[in-house]
């Protein structure tokens, strides 16, 4: 069976990075809006000078032809900025070889399978923000995170996934091992996403990282045979087991056109 993945996002690149979000873990929930000021919680004053673009209302279609039939999680609004942490991951040549054996017989079974071009890890769903709390949520995330050191998982574990509302189908690795130190990280990204009323990660995560999507619900396709002979070929590639140690250095957020890394010591 598939696992159920979180919630995607705002322009077009947003769109693209949200819907490869959705296939986290195994609890529902999208992504919802801040809390407003009727929560009690005081409006925080618009912060200057954070990297990216500045405008904050930049119009945003949601044409779906625009985005390979991909349909958004949640609609953009003015002023709300998807935002996601997460692991970046920078592909060696040897990952691309066995992304390309890997799509390629996938392909067999379902031909519109595309390959994903940049690689990541979710701490979290796909949240909204307003953009004045970006600066306080990035600053929260940089306090929590700053004492956390590098380390190491191995994501050798073929697996299919859906997104929360079945309009996309995906394959990722998942990871079989350095799932604790994956948990104290979702702990701390949690409870900043408490702090501002948003919803948290996933109960049960299925960590893993994306290797290739098809809209709408392709999972009976991939699953079984498929996924069989897909998990033969990683077993099989040549020094598959170095490959799949993934070392772990910097904790990403995006939000909107924005990006902040945080460096694990």
């Amino acid at each position: 069976m598939s696992a159920a993945l979180v919630g995607y996002s705002s322009s077009e690149e947003e769109q693209e990075e949200q819907e490869q979000q959705e296939e986290g873990g195994n609890r529902g929930g999208g992504a919802q809006g801040p809390p407003e000021a009727s929560s009690g919680r005081p409006r925080l004053p618009a912060p200057a000078g954070l990297p990216g673009d500045p405008d904050p209302e930049e119009a945003v279609s949601d044409d779906s032809s625009r985005h390979g039939g991909r349909v958004r999680g949640f609609p953009h609004e003015r002023g709300n900025w998807a935002t996601h942490v997460y692991l970046p991951y920078v592909a060696q040549e040897e990952f691309l070889e066995l992304l390309q054996l890997l799509v390629s017989r996938a392909r067999t079974y379902v031909p519109s399978l595309a390959a994903v071009e940049e690689f990541h890890l979710s701490l979290s769903q796909c949240v909204v923000l307003r953009y004045h709390w970006i600066e306080p949520f990035v600053r929260s995330l940089r306090e929590r995170l700053a004492a956390f050191h590098r380390f190491f998982c191995v994501a050798d574990q073929v697996k299919v996934y859906t997104n929360q509302n079945k309009t996309r189908t995906f394959i990722g690795l998942e990871v079989s091992a350095g799932r604790f130190q994956l948990l104290e990280l979702v702990s701390e990204v949690d409870g900043v996403l408490e702090e501002f009323d948003l919803p948290t990660f996933y109960k049960d995560p299925s960590f893993h990282i994306s290797l290739a999507w098809c809209v709408g619900d392709l999972s009976g396709r991939l699953e079984g045979q498929c996924l069989r002979e897909l998990q033969d070929i990683v077993d099989g590639f040549e020094e598959s087991a170095f490959l799949l140690r993934i070392h772990w250095e910097q904790i990403r957020c995006k939000s909107g056109n924005k990006y902040f890394s945080f460096p694990l010591r």
